[in-house]
């Protein structure tokens, strides 16, 4: 059999205890642009972020909010 995949998502978060994950998906979004900015683009500590909005995100919202990001109008907390 070829190599298996193993597909893993964001851990369960206290702070989200319900089955609607908008907030959670923004959080981690958040979070991961807070990391890059605290420690630059180089550095690999903030592709866990990266993984977690990746996968409770919908495409769509993320390009929205990197549009928003580069036209200074994302109104998120960064």
């Amino acid at each position: 059999m070829a190599d298996e995949i193993e597909l893993k998502t964001a851990p369960a978060d206290f702070r989200f205890p319900t089955t609607n994950q908008t907030r959670h998906c923004f959080t981690r979004y958040i979070e991961f642009h807070r990391c890059l900015a605290a420690k630059g683009e180089e550095s690999n500590e903030c592709e866990r972020f990266a993984k977690y909005y990746r996968s409770l995100c919908p495409g769509e919202w993320v390009e929205k909010w990197n549009e928003q990001r580069e036209n200074g109008t994302f109104p998120g907390p960064l």
